[in-house]
Formats: structure tokens, sequence, C-alpha cells
């Protein structure tokens, strides 16, 4: 049986009167991939920021594999990733560049080109990150969590603004790195990519968890209240016929 890698209780961030997180309460384990949805202004990446270490909490207890939120948040960094935004790379730095740089930040020794090779990257090892498709830069952004051999990854929405076959592509890499032993935390306004990820989804609103499941119970749930479509579903959807016809194999965009 798995075990919990996160444990939140009762965590509350007020920014002076507004209550941005509501005494909420959850629990990860080790080695899923967990979806945290909601709408802008749910309280959701606040949550994560708190966990990251990066927003510091009103009130509640946090622990991360075991490691106590207030009493050493150093050791939390030490063992976890997350998804840096393309827009802070050093533009002049070509890939292995960037990959020595940040290493040299965790102080951890890196292979570039078999962290690349993960990502399916290393033939762009010399390029730089602005001369990397939509996709690629993505995948790039997740191999730059993976640096430090992190037990949990934070992913923000990682597939915005891509296009369905990257999308894919990107999916299954997420797939492998989980399969590997990591916890995965993602957030994500696409409800396709969180019902093909995520073993269970924490859906929160106006700062609070309104409902915690898999997201085949949640789906089975609503079926049997007597929910209907208004449009009976097909066997395949738009999506579906466009990868079909301009096929599976990874593309530079």
């Amino acid at each position: 049986m798995s075990r919990t890698i996160i444990s939140v209780k009762d965590l509350v961030k007020n920014y002076g009167s507004f209550n941005a997180v509501k005494s909420i309460s959850f629990d990860v384990m080790e080695g899923e991939i967990f979806g945290l949805l909601g709408p802008n202004g749910a309280g959701k990446s606040t949550t994560l920021e708190i966990i990251e270490t990066l927003r510091s909490k009103t009130s509640g207890e946090i622990m991360v594999d075991g490691i106590n939120l207030d009493k050493n948040p150093s050791a939390i960094k030490n063992i976890i990733g997350v998804q840096l935004q393309t827009s802070g790379f050093y533009p002049g730095l070509n890939l292995v560049e960037l990959i020595h740089l940040f290493g040299g930040l965790y102080n951890q020794k890196v292979d570039p080109i078999a962290l690349l090779k993960k990502v399916n990257l290393e033939e762009k090892a010399k390029s730089k990150s602005k001369e990397l498709s939509g996709g690629q830069r993505q995948r790039f952004s997740i191999a730059t969590t993976l640096i430090n051999k992190p037990k949990i990854i934070f992913l923000d929405e990682p597939t915005t603004g891509l296009d369905p076959q990257a999308r894919r592509n990107l999916w299954d890499l997420i797939r492998e790195i989980r399969a590997q032993g990591t916890t995965i935390i993602i957030t994500t306004h696409y409800m396709d990519e969180a019902e093909q990820l995520c073993d269970r989804i924490a859906i929160m609103d106006k700062g609070s968890i309104i409902k915690l499941d898999s997201p085949d119970k949640m789906i089975d749930e609503l079926v049997n209240s007597g929910f209907e479509r208004p449009k009976q579903t097909k066997a395949a959807n738009l999506e579906d016929v466009f990868i079909h016809l301009t096929g599976h194999q990874m593309r530079d965009e």
C-alpha cells in the first residue's frame, strides 16, 4: 500500500481580510499523479506555492516526505522539483549550458545529454531555448525539474498553448516520469488531461476543496445521479481525428 508523501492539514492563507485558502486538508500518496484543479482564483496556486516553500502560510500543518514545513523548509526544497517558466531561461545559453547552470544552483553533478535523452531532446543539445518549438520548450522545462533527482515534482499547466500532438507527447513523458517512482502534482485547466493523467484529483473553488476522488469515481457518481450529456458521446473526438490524420510521431512544430 502506498504511503502518504504529502500531508496538508487545516491549511489557511489570508491576505489581510481576504481568505484565499480556507482550512483545507488532503493527502498525496507516493508515486501517484495528483491533480489540483479549479477556476482562476480558486486558491490552488497559492496552496502549491506554500507546499513548495515559495509562500508563507497563515496557519495549518504541512508534511512532505515526513519533513515538517515549519521546521525544515530547506530539506523539502532538496527533494522537490518545480517546473520553471520557459521565459526564465537565459536566452544566450544552449540546453547543455542551461542544465550545467541549474546543476550548479542545486549543487548537483548532472549529465546533460542523459537528461535531455529522457525528454527526447538530445538532438537539440546545442540549441538555445528560443530555438525550440512550444512542445520542446515544455519538455525542457520538465527536464529542469529532474536535475536534483526529486521525489516529487510540481507541474503548473504544463501543456498550455501546445497543439494536440505535443500535448499527448507530453502526457507520455509525464507517465514515464511517474513510472520511475516520482510523485507528480499537476495543475491544468484541461479536464481531458486530468482525466487521462491523474490517479486522483482535488477540485478547489473559492479557497475550499469541494471534491476529492479519482476521475472515474467522480464521473460514475455524476452518471449515477441521472446526469445526461446533451450530445451523445462518440467513440472518438476531433482531437483524435487531428492526430490520426497528421501522425503520432514526435515532430518539430
